[in-house]
């Protein structure tokens, strides 16, 4: 029986499989769940969304590049909220103490916060989720245009108006009065107006920030770490329509948590919402439970400190302040940030090839300088196998892989002789950025389980999640979403699974595996040498996907136009995992 776990349809509950792995590892045991039959008569729609007959796709065709052009930054403004277009005036030529040119701008505009309204891949899961749930497309776009689209949101929930995304009457309309303030993405004044009001707390999460409603244009105030001299407060507010004002909770991980900790409703079976929220992702929470909730902020590794000080403006007597946050919003994403490099000009991304560049270079820092480390034990052989164990350990303040649930990170494992024959292979990539071997890239109703030991080139570690609805089918529809059957992605320091909310606690055979703890995880190889002759050569890769194959696979299923044309840059797209950490070592 192949180690794998898989979902078939909903009769019996879990069945545990004695012995289904070599050495008899309860941790490592299959769960199979039962669930009878399956055809795409009988099957909820949810199964249908994954399932991967190829007559029910349509030919995936690459698409032309057409790259950024950049240009100006957007000038628009309302009675809330003015683009960031109206802030770089003054903003710019911004200089730290080692020559860099850290203005937050030039930062800024090819981030993925900047593109957060225009990102393909985000506009393909908005219009996927409609198309599943057509009677929920209200709710659904107000949700998403939250954290997305913030200024055009607030302004319309100001207004008293209804949050659209599409249509005529939508956001993506360039007719629309607030398609300017929709596309500037999460900007200046989106950030920098949010409240010091129940941060921190359930009621903030999900896009739950709260702005002033109230007070006119002229006198609204954005907040900041530093106090400005009055002569720059005259100039900001006569040049923006707002005043500063110094106050400490914009440096503090509880404002990033209002979008990047997100709960959402799903679909009963009885087509209503539940009175339940999923957890679609939760950083903030994940770091309040690890060690560096009392030694950092969210800030210090996202927008880490300028060499010594900065001059802030190019306009008033301010002098050089310190620290100067570097508006760089680095995360993970470089698989889209490469695809809005190539393509933005459909869309007109309001940065160019250098400032994209620049941005997944700092973000390729990141992932490959301060994320993990790989270690290898000394190999033992006895004649008939080579056995060895694989230790991740993470450098993050939250899981990884984090955020949106498409992001998966695994063990390639290489074995080779003294010839150089390769005599054992784990969690090779395919051409189409599939993981050869794991179940859920090969059928979209089974997931590969989590490993303490490995046999076999089929079996493949990887972290990441994988979700049920309410019936208990595998699904990557987030508005059909209700819990993790298998959430195994690396913990950070300090975190104690034991006690840790059923938001944040890992899933499946990794909560049960005392190998996998706070601080990364160790898995034990064991691989059959035969008659090949030592010594040996062992090469373990940690590597990274921002999107998973599934996730993006499943997309190519529905014709809405949005998920037609991601599918079609994902196609021109090679979807290569990026290299987090290796490590090689030889036997004796």
């Amino acid at each position: 029986m192949k180690h794998k776990t898989i979902l078939i349809s909903l009769i019996i509950s879990v069945v545990v499989i004695s012995g289904a792995c070599s050495g008899g590892s309860e941790v490592a045991q299959t769960q199979v769940i039962i669930v009878g039959s399956l055809t795409p008569e009988s099957a909820p729609a949810t199964l249908i969304a994954t399932d991967q007959s190829p007559d029910i796709k349509p030919v995936k065709t690459p698409r032309p590049f057409s790259p950024a052009q950049g240009g100006a930054l957007i000038t628009e403004m309302n009675e809330f909220f003015t683009a960031a277009g109206n802030c770089v005036p003054c903003h710019k030529n911004n200089i730290d103490e080692s020559g860099n040119d850290v203005s937050v701008g030039e930062y800024w505009r090819s981030t993925m916060m900047a593109n957060a309204a225009n990102d393909p891949y985000y506009l393909a899961g908005v219009s996927t989720n409609i198309d599943r749930f057509p009677e929920y497309s209200a709710e659904i776009e107000s949700k998403c245009s939250k954290c997305h689209m913030p200024m055009a949101h607030i302004s319309d929930m100001f207004f008293g108006e209804e949050s659209l995304i599409f249509g005529t009457n939508g956001y993506l309309n360039t007719e629309h009065n607030l398609h300017k303030l929709a596309m500037d993405g999460v900007s200046c004044t989106s950030c920098h107006q949010i409240q010091d009001e129940e941060l921190g707390e359930f009621s903030s999460f999900s896009g739950g920030f709260a702005i002033d409603d109230t007070t006119p244009m002229g006198s609204r105030t954005l907040f900041g770490r530093f106090e400005l001299h009055q002569s720059s407060q005259n100039m900001m507010a006569k040049s923006t329509g707002f005043i500063s004002q110094k106050s400490d909770h914009l440096i503090q991980s509880e404002i990033c948590a209002t979008c990047h900790n997100l709960y959402t409703q799903f679909v009963l079976e009885d087509g209503i919402f539940s009175d339940e929220w999923f957890a679609e992702q939760t950083p903030y929470t994940e770091w309040l439970h690890s060690i560096y909730a009392t030694e950092s902020a969210c800030q210090d590794c996202h927008m880490p400190p300028a060499d010594g000080s900065v001059v802030l403006s190019n306009m008033g007597p301010g002098g050089p302040r310190s620290p100067y946050a570097k508006h760089s919003f680095v995360g993970g994403n470089v698989y889209m940030l490469g695809i809005i490099n190539n393509y933005g000009g459909e869309f007109g991304v309001q940065a160019g090839p250098d400032n994209f560049e620049a941005t997944m270079k700092r973000t390729l820092s990141q992932l490959q300088t301060d994320t993990a480390e790989i270690e290898i034990s000394e190999p033992e052989t006895d004649g008939e196998r080579i056995s060895f164990d694989v230790t991740t350990s993470i450098l993050t303040g939250h899981k990884f892989p984090t955020g949106y649930p498409s992001r998966r990170a695994w063990l390639r494992i290489n074995v080779k002789d003294v010839d150089g024959n390769v005599i054992f292979e784990s969690g090779t990539v395919g051409d189409d950025g599939s993981i050869i071997g794991n179940c859920n890239d090969e059928d979209g109703m089974a997931f590969e389980p989590h490993y303490d030991e490995i046999t076999s080139a089929e079996q493949v570690q990887i972290y990441e999640t994988i979700i049920m609805d309410v019936e208990e089918n595998l699904t990557t529809i987030l508005l059909a979403a209700s819990s993790y059957i298998k959430d195994n992605r690396l913990l950070p320091s300090g975190f104690d699974k034991s006690t840790a909310s059923d938001d944040i606690k890992p899933y499946g055979v990794a909560f049960v595996d005392d190998n996998f703890g706070a601080g990364g995880d160790t898995v034990r190889y064991k691989v059959d040498i035969g008659n090949a002759p030592g010594p040996f050569s062992i090469d373990v890769d940690l590597l990274y996907q921002s999107i998973s194959y599934r996730w993006a696979d499943d997309l190519s299923i529905y014709d809405t136009e949005q998920a037609m044309i991601f599918s079609e840059y994902y196609a021109a797209s090679p979807n290569d995992p990026i290299l987090i950490a290796s490590q090689s070592i030889e036997s004796d």
